[in-house]
This record gives structure tokens, C-alpha cells and sequence, in this order.
């Protein structure tokens, strides 16, 4: 009797180990099917980490052409005098006529803005030995003109009221945000039908967008062409043309795809 408890026993225990190592080898099956489902899914995707997705990577440019509407010149004096005080008042004097001439020809106060001034001592050097010979004192202006057709007036205004550093003429856009959006589109565009072109011809397919970067949008020196001219009067009336041309707003963009 006791021998018999003793087998029933055994194979209760027997049994029982059975069916755990049983659950732990559907746990174990279980785990490793949902690791290759996950796995698989991944590669699908493009997400198989051992090896990087193959990618083809295309340019597009695009162009826009806008017509400027402000012309920004800089307009400066130099005075030079030994007593500084003198210096500072011929220079201030001059700067004072240009900003009167400046308004009259409807430039406004926003659009005057000093961009330096300096007092430099000046030294005259003879066999070696250093001599103060005067003081110097120079002030700048950077002057907006949104009227165009007054550019010429303008020029000549300043040169009449002292103004001795007249230069760095040039013809922006106030508000280049249109053309740059409108250039960025052709580009984008033009790298996109490139991106097809180029899958046909590889035998591949375009699965996505893995990368965009952009240059450009910023507005390159104009380009004269234009025949219309403002007169301006300078020494002894002569006639200035300035022609204010067109401006070139270009961007450039770098798509990279992933391929299969």
C-alpha cells in the first residue's frame, strides 16, 4: 500500500513538471514569434537597424524676380578742426541740413538712422617725431528711400547740404517673405520631379522623405538693366541715371529619400 502511494505520488509529480516545462516552452515560443513579428514589421518599415536604408538624395533651385521699392544709400560727413568743439559743431551743422533736406523730400525720421560716429585725433609724423595736426569727426547715416522716383533728388539734396560721403547706393525689397516663399516652392517642386525621374530610371520606389535642408532666400545685389533714369542735380546740374533694376530672390533645396 505504501508502495503504491509512493508511485502515485511520483507521478503526480511527474505530471506536473510535464506540464510546467510545458508553459514554459509556449512562453518561450511565444516570445520569440513576437520578436520576429516585431522585427519583420521593423525591416518592412525601414526601421532594420543593422543595415541603414538605402537613400537617393536630389537639388532643386528656384528663382524669383521682384522689383525693388527702397533704395538705401549712406550718407556721411567728415569735418576736421584742431579745437574739437569746432569739429563736433561743423559736423553736427551739416548733419542737421541733411535730415531738414532729408524730410522735405518725404524721407521719414524712421528711416534715418546714424550707423557711426567717430572722433579720430589726427598726426602728422616728420623724422619720426609725432605732431597733433587736428581733430576729426565723422558721423553716417543710413537713409531708406521708399519713394523711388526721388532717389535723384534725394542724392543731390544731401550733396547740397554738406554732406562730403555719399555712396553705397543700393535697391531692396521691403518685404521679401512672397518671393521667397514662391521661389522655395519651385524649388521643392523641381527637386521633386527629379526625385521621380530618377526613381523610374533606377527601377527603385520612393518610400519617404529622410531629410530637407535649404539655403538661400537672402536678396543678392541688384541687377541693372532698366533704362529709366532720375535726374539729379550735382555740380553744375549735371544728370545722374539710376536705373533701380531687379532683384533675384534664389533658393536652394536638398531632399534625401528613402528607396526600396
Amino acid at each position: 500500500m505504501e508502495d503504491e502511494k509512493k508511485s502515485q505520488c511520483g507521478l503526480y509529480h511527474g505530471a506536473r513538471g510535464h506540464g510546467l516545462a510545458t508553459k514554459m516552452l509556449a512562453i518561450f515560443l511565444m516570445v520569440v514569434s513576437v520578436f520576429y513579428i516585431v522585427r519583420i514589421k521593423n525591416e518592412w518599415n525601414g526601421y532594420d537597424r543593422a543595415r541603414a536604408p538605402a537613400t537617393i538624395s536630389v537639388f532643386g533651385e528656384g528663382k524669383e524676380f521682384v522689383k525693388p521699392d527702397i533704395a538705401t544709400i549712406s550718407v556721411g560727413v567728415v569735418k576736421q578742426n584742431v579745437d574739437l568743439l569746432k569739429a563736433q559743431k561743423e559736423a553736427a551743422d551739416v548733419i542737421d541740413r541733411t535730415i531738414a533736406v532729408l524730410r522735405e523730400k518725404g524721407v521719414a525720421d524712421k528711416d534715418q538712422k546714424t550707423t557711426s560716429f567717430n572722433i579720430y585725433p589726427q598726426y602728422d609724423y616728420r623724422d619720426g617725431v609725432q605732431k597733433f595736426r587736428a581733430y576729426e569727426v565723422r558721423q553716417t547715416l543710413e537713409v531708406k528711400i521708399r519713394d523711388l522716383s526721388k532717389v535723384g533728388e534725394v542724392l543731390g539734396g544731401v550733396a547740397g547740404a554738406g554732406a562730403n560721403e555719399i555712396g553705397s547706393l543700393g535697391f531692396t525689397v521691403d518685404n521679401p517673405k512672397a518671393a521667397q516663399e514662391k521661389a522655395r516652392a519651385a524649388a521643392i517642386s523641381e527637386a521633386k520631379e527629379k526625385a521621380q525621374t530618377l526613381s523610374r530610371d533606377l527601377g527603385v520606389r520612393l518610400v519617404k522623405i529622410a531629410s530637407y535642408s535649404e539655403s538661400g532666400g537672402a536678396q543678392p545685389p541688384p541687377i541693372f538693366y532698366e533704362k529709366a533714369a532720375y535726374g539729379i542735380g550735382m555740380g553744375g546740374g549735371a544728370d545722374f541715371s539710376v536705373p533701380t533694376g531687379e532683384n533675384e530672390i534664389r533658393v536652394n533645396v536638398t531632399i534625401t529619400y528613402e528607396i526600396r
